[in-house]
């Protein structure tokens, strides 16, 4: 197996590698079942060094070893990759069974689609074009995004769209369409906005003006429209988030179209929204803001694999129709049009999300959409209850709190963790009495962590306001008991 431990700490100078069984003559001196369990064994802590890795994991592979030449070899190396995969099966499931920090619904089966793992399915090209290959899924690709576009009310012979790679490329899409239109256009985009939109502004080369956040993570409008008259000349491509990424907040769609117009920007401007998580919930909540292309927004795209639950990474991405045109090319070779990122695409995820949108349908999703919320805010609620600061947003499912002090106790539970506090984004597989269990375990060992002192409580009041933080010197409750 192969480690290199300078890319994951920094211990080790000069990019040391470990290596085991690194030539022929060595794979038949490994011994498979001794480095396979525990799993976990694997997965080790670094620790040390100033460049910012600290506390990161180191992960080895398992060894790609040549299969014996003598069959009764070869018969025991098969029985021991079984092992290996039973192993990493059950480390999967223990793993499922921690999952609380990453927006993954995990509720899901799709056993009666194994039949089409036999397949190759590519939908390479545009999903509304047939190419010359064969074997591809874009009957059900163009259901999943026919369903799509009348959820954000786009007329289907105005829209345009595809399954994407993951909720990045969906990104990386919706802003090249608002590049494309607009070639000496400024990014403009909160601090808060998901990692992938300013690899967007890198990739194109697309200068992009940072706006700042409102506590609760949403765009301060204020702070847009400062920056955004400091360029009247320039067109404005703006990224909208529909939930951010670490606080669940939903930028105020209205009011930055308002902003856009009244500043003088009409008809220079783009939109793009991205609804990684939220984008599938907000149309199931009354109160939350609509997002429809009845607005002058440019696209939408939200993860599949977030909310509605898949098996692997991939994504939905909605445009107009007019726009998209600025992108396409005719490829001879495909007998098709490439209008999308990556050229290949994964053609088991379509049928993955149709299956889904016909199980579910929109009660479904309405149903799951409510049990969420209710949830998060009985977490939100326990935490606070037991002394833990703690923030959610009224329209998501992202509770935000001080971040543990254990290392292990955050791997353990696969918390997103961003300075002094990290967040559970509760989703549907995500039962009452599995947060009880964490709240639990989480207090447990806070008492350790603080050695029950009140005052050694960190203050998290500018991550997540005055209101929601429990230190000393926030927490009006604790300083009236001191009083007394």
């Amino acid at each position: 197996m192969v480690v290199n431990k300078s890319s994951a700490t920094g211990d080790v100078g000069g990019g040391e590698m470990v290596v085991l069984g690194s030539t022929p003559g060595d794979y038949h001196g490994v011994d498979v079942g001794a480095v396979v369990p525990p799993i976990d064994h694997l997965l080790q802590v670094a620790g040390g060094g100033d460049t910012g890795n600290k506390g990161r994991v180191l992960v080895e592979g398992f060894p790609v070893l040549e299969p014996p030449s003598d069959e009764e070899a070869a018969a025991e190396r098969r029985a021991q990759v079984a092992a290996l995969l039973a192993s990493f099966g059950h480390h999967l499931r223990e793993r499922t069974a921690h999952h609380l920090g990453y927006p993954y619904n995990l509720d899901f089966d799709f056993s009666p689609l194994t039949q089409f793992q036999s397949f190759s399915i590519n939908n390479l090209g545009d999903p509304f074009i047939e190419s010359n290959y064969g074997v591809h899924s874009r009957q059900f690709e163009v259901a999943v995004l026919d369903w799509f576009a009348r959820l954000w009310e786009l007329k289907q012979d105005e829209y345009w769209g595809y399954i994407t790679n993951c909720g990045t490329e969906g990104n990386l899409h919706g802003l090249l369409v608002g590049r494309e239109l607009f070639p000496d256009g400024i990014m403009y985009a909160s601090h808060e906005s998901h990692y992938s939109v300013f690899k967007a502004a890198r990739m194109y080369r697309v200068e992009c003006v940072k706006i700042d956040t409102l506590v609760s993570g949403e765009m301060d409008c204020a702070d847009f429209k400062s920056k955004l008259l400091m360029n009247p000349g320039c067109p404005a491509i703006v990224n909208v988030n529909i939930g951010t990424t670490v606080k669940g907040a939903i930028d105020d769609l209205d009011k930055i179209i308002r902003i856009l117009e009244k500043c003088g920007f009409r008809d220079r401007f783009y939109i793009h929204c991205d609804g990684a998580l939220a984008g599938l919930m907000m149309p199931f909540i009354k109160q939350a803001p609509k997002v429809t292309f009845e607005k002058p927004i440019g696209s939408v795209s939200i993860s599949g694999h977030k909310f509605m639950g898949c098996p692997v990474p991939c994504g939905v991405v909605i445009t107009r129709l007019a726009h998209v045109k600025v992108l396409s090319t005719d490829i001879e070779y495909l007998s098709s049009r490439d209008t999308t990122i990556m050229g290949s695409r994964n053609g088991h995820a379509p049928i993955f999300l149709w299956y889904t949108l016909n199980k579910k349908g929109y009660r479904g999703f309405r149903k799951e959409v409510r049990k969420c919320l209710r949830n998060a805010h009985y977490l939100a609620n326990r935490l606070r209850e037991e002394g833990v600061s703690a923030s959610l947003n009224m329209l998501s499912s992202t509770v935000v709190f001080e971040r543990p002090r254990d290392v292990a106790f955050v791997h353990k539970w696969q918390l997103a963790c961003e300075g002094s506090i990290a967040h559970v984004v509760v989703m549907p597989n995500v039962s009452v009495e599995k947060l009880d269990g964490f709240v639990e375990e989480l207090v447990a060992n806070r008492s350790c962590w603080y050695d029950g002192k009140g005052h050694d409580i960190p203050c998290v009041a500018k991550d997540i306001g005055q209101d929601n933080c429990l230190c000393s010197l926030h927490n009006t409750k604790h300083k009236n008991v001191e009083e007394l």
